[in-house]
């Protein structure tokens, strides 16, 4: 691809791109990758002044750079093009696009598939092998499902919805359009509802059902639990990584992001753009604010208001944290003081 069609495409996303010359605007770009790993011919880009050194090291033809004269000036001494723009990562998210699209079939049902004959299909969709579909459950249109996925009974999925090989959707489950489930993810299977009683546990059903909006995406092995009764709802645009437990009863705002092996108890509510980083843990019934942030294996074990930044377990602000980290390994020679003054 023309290196000036990359930049056309990528315009709305430019504050003033800039070529080196327009002869070489026609240099042909045959893929793109990191920085370290880019060769002739390549598209990557820098998010800033941090990784100012990689472009003297760099065999990429072209790059995405932000608006840095001292950047884009480097970049032209080595007659590498460039074009900039504020949002460099964004911009490199849209040009791996232009040379990228994920495997997806062609329309079609696999005979080997199991699908109950009350199931309504709707156009252009795709299920895969050995997939098991069962009673009055509806697929809407441009669905693919890959193959051994199981759908219990009443399940409704989107518009345009992917469930990747080997996930597993529970009943009454709801799914929204342009959702991505992805394989070993299990979506609407019990919460874990047992009542204490002399002999040891008495089993609570768990008559409920889950919830996912538009644009949702569940990464591998994740599991996103039905409560006892009422919904666990996670709302538009939220996206969760691998192996994430999602109890009963909880409730995820919108534009949240939640890293590998995160848990919420039950009953968590969880505001919109909130960051929770990798092995952060949440107690039963906490409530987490819009925007806030809780940086990796955080515990989070009361509420935390919206825009909060909150590190450790249990979660204290994370400036009073990193001043805290910066103490702890020092405490063996203050331990050393104290007790030496103490002897005097």
């Amino acid at each position: 691809m023309k290196f000036e069609k990359i930049v056309n495409k990528l315009d709305f996303l430019s504050n003033g791109n800039s070529l080196v010359d327009n002869k070489k605007c026609e240099l042909e770009i045959t893929g793109v990758s990191s920085i370290t790993e880019a060769k002739t011919g390549h598209l990557s880009y820098i998010e800033g002044p941090k990784f100012a050194s990689m472009i003297s090291k760099t065999s990429a033809s072209a790059l995405i750079l932000p608006p840095d004269k001292k950047l884009q000036e480097e970049a032209t001494e080595r007659g590498i093009l460039w074009l900039t723009t504020s949002e460099t990562r964004l911009a490199f998210a849209h040009a791996i696009k232009l040379f990228y699209q994920p495997f997806r079939p062609a329309p079609g049902i696999d005979s080997t598939s199991i699908i109950h004959p009350s199931v309504k299909i709707g156009e252009n969709v795709f299920i895969g092998p050995h997939t098991i579909i069962q009673q009055d459950s509806v697929i809407e249109d441009e669905v693919c499902i890959q193959g051994n996925v199981v759908i219990y009974p009443e399940v409704i999925i989107g518009n345009n919805t992917l469930l990747h090989a080997n996930c597993t959707i529970h009943e009454r489950t709801q799914i929204g359009n342009n959702c991505v489930i992805h394989s070993g993810a299990v979506i609407g299977a019990e919460g874990f509802g047992f009542v204490p009683i002399a002999e040891g546990w008495f089993k609570m059903e768990q008559s409920g059902f889950v919830s996912l909006g538009n644009n949702v995406e569940i990464g591998c092995n994740s599991a996103i639990d039905r409560p006892a009764v009422g919904t666990t709802r996670i709302e538009n645009n939220t996206k969760i990584d691998n192996l994430v437990h999602v109890a009963h009863n909880c409730n995820i705002g919108e534009s949240c992001a939640f890293a590998a092996q995160v848990g919420l108890a039950g009953g968590v509510k969880v505001g919109k753009r909130v960051i929770l980083a990798g092995q952060v843990g949440v107690a039963n019934q906490v409530s987490i604010g819009d925007g806030a942030i809780a940086t990796a294996q955080t515990g989070i074990a009361s509420n935390i208001n919206s825009g909060e930044v909150v590190s450790s377990s249990p979660a204290i602000d994370n400036k009073l944290y990193l001043k805290a980290s910066a103490i702890y390994k020092r405490l063996p020679e203050m331990y050393k003081i104290l007790r030496n003054l103490q002897k005097k």
